[in-house]
């Protein structure tokens, strides 16, 4: 028998001027009569946390019944509804670590900080801000040290100020991200996609060179060409399908930013969007995600965060249904069901744009058959159940992806109400990435069923 195949590494990078392409997992990086698991080719696996404010509209996203999921979701899950069988709602968690110390005021808007660290940030509108150390840093130390990026932080919200006074005595910083290095360490969530962009591929370039090559109107890819080609050639077929495939999702990312670079539209009333950046929430967001995922393709990072909105925000959403209700207002409904379910809908928008990533995801291939979303475990919640009354138990969390094997999914945990801390699944989802501690922030045990 001949064995002919041929074996580059899954560390392969193609480098050009002020470029460093990192590729997709390919058939050619596994070693010819050699099982996946047994080479360095084996799929990673990938981390995603979103955070969203405000809580969501009761009555709306709670399944009537403990166990599998429901045929029908609830409205506001219903565009999770093709990734059933790898999704699982959390019900009665109690976020504890977003409610005001004893003896304090507050803090009930400005503590996004705590979502993926399970710690009451520290009073102070001054420079010696203290929350914890959040899980996503924590798999980056353990996942992420043998890519370019170890983790990516994004926004869709200009942050503004990082350290004045936002209100009730808190520095900004606590709403202004949720990814900490360490308790005092803040990492800026990125707005800017061209930035996120020139970071993942521009590695080595300068300032000069970016700007250069924008103004010529050249790809990234223009520098590499000769490298893509030699390589076409030392791969099989469906290899050389998978390459194409990533080389236009990077082209057509490109194409993307030329358009929100020169764009002229105007963003919704009573709300700035900084030059560059897409005036639409939609278009914004949805390409930060086209990023992301691409990034967890190329294996550039396997660690990422995403703020979908800063705490107090008035944004209006023209595309979910309810134009006129801004995210804020609609969240102090009165408990009125009209306003409750115009609320749901801005709740299921961006469950929609949750459900954007996720395809991308579930439609990459990711190595034996498998899909990133396969190896993936991605974590969507808020601090705050229902927001009218600022109350943080009975918050919403969902669960998507297969984590290599290690998640099971098409279900609902429900978890006795204001009992269970979001520091249990916290340190549960650590448990997901072989990262075993006795405690995390306010954990009182690991969640059941998991």
């Amino acid at each position: 028998m001949f064995i002919t195949k041929k074996h580059i590494s899954r560390r392969t990078l193609l480098r050009g001027a002020g470029v460093t392409l990192g590729l997709p997992l390919l058939d050619s990086m596994v070693p010819a009569a050699t099982a996946l698991a047994q080479t360095a080719a084996v799929p990673p696996r990938r981390f995603f946390g979103g955070f969203v404010p405000h809580g969501a509209a009761p009555g709306h996203w709670v399944p009537e019944r403990e166990g599998p999921l429901p045929e029908q979701l609830p409205f506001i899950w219903q565009p999770l509804e093709p990734y059933r069988d790898s999704l699982t709602i959390l019900t009665g968690l109690h976020a504890t670590s977003s409610e005001p110390p004893p003896g304090e005021t507050g803090a009930d808007h400005w503590v996004a900080a705590a979502f993926l660290s399970a710690r009451k940030p520290k009073k102070t509108a001054g420079a010696d801000v203290r929350a914890g150390h959040t899980i996503d840093q924590i798999i980056a130390e353990k996942i992420g040290q043998e890519t370019l990026l170890p983790s990516v932080e994004i926004s869709v919200e200009d942050p503004g100020s990082g350290s004045s006074n936002c209100g009730e005595g808190y520095s900004c910083v606590y709403t202004n991200t949720i990814s900490w290095a360490s308790p005092t360490t803040p990492l800026p969530m990125e707005l800017n996609p061209q930035v996120v962009f020139e970071r993942m591929f521009g590695s080595g370039s300068t300032p000069e060179q970016r700007v250069a090559r924008r103004e010529r109107n050249q790809s990234i890819l223009d520098s590499i060409t000769g490298k893509i080609a030699s390589l076409r050639s030392e791969i099989s077929a469906p290899d050389r399908s998978r390459l194409d495939s990533f080389t236009e999702n990077v082209r057509e990312i490109e194409r993307r930013l030329e358009v929100a670079a020169s764009a002229t539209t105007t963003a919704p009333e009573d709300f700035a969007v900084p030059p560059g950046i897409p005036q639409s929430f939609d278009d914004h967001i949805k390409l930060m995600f086209d990023l992301l995922a691409l990034g967890y393709q190329a294996d550039i990072t396997r660690v990422g965060t995403m703020l979908f909105a800063r705490d107090l925000t008035n944004r209006r959403y023209p595309e979910c249904g309810s134009p006129n209700m801004s995210f804020h207002g609609g969240s102090h409904h009165g408990e009125a069901p009209d306003i409750i379910a115009d609320f749901a809908k801005i709740n299921q928008y961006h469950v929609e744009m949750l459900a954007h990533f996720v395809e991308k995801l579930a439609n990459t291939e990711d190595g034996d058959g498998g899909t990133l979303l396969d190896n993936s475990l991605v974590l969507y919640g808020s601090n705050m159940g229902n927001p009218n009354q600022h109350l943080h138990y009975d918050v919403p969390h969902v669960i998507l992806g297969g984590n290599g094997g290690r998640m099971a999914g098409g279900r609902h945990l429900a978890y006795p109400r204001k009992t269970i801390s979001t520091g249990n699944l916290l340190l549960s989802l650590l448990d997901q990435f072989d990262i075993h501690l006795e405690s995390f922030g306010d954990s009182t045990g690991r969640l059941e069923n998991v």
